[in-house]
């Protein structure tokens, strides 16, 4: 999902603002694609979004 809303944005613009090499943003965001934290909170962040957790009710 967050790689389909990066594709509509464009992944050479998202690559550019996050930091990271184009070709390693589409393999990170395939389905097979296995990305460090760090890598999803950079792309979250250049696509303007927010991260943030919640304690789960018990």
């Amino acid at each position: 999902m967050l790689g389909d809303i990066a594709r509509t944005k464009g992944m050479t613009q998202i690559a550019c603002e996050a930091g990271l090499g184009r070709e390693s943003l589409y393999r990170a965001l395939s389905p097979a694609g296995n990305p460090e934290f760090a890598a999803l909170l950079k792309v979250v962040q250049a696509l303007g979004l927010q991260f943030y957790g919640e304690a789960a009710r018990a």
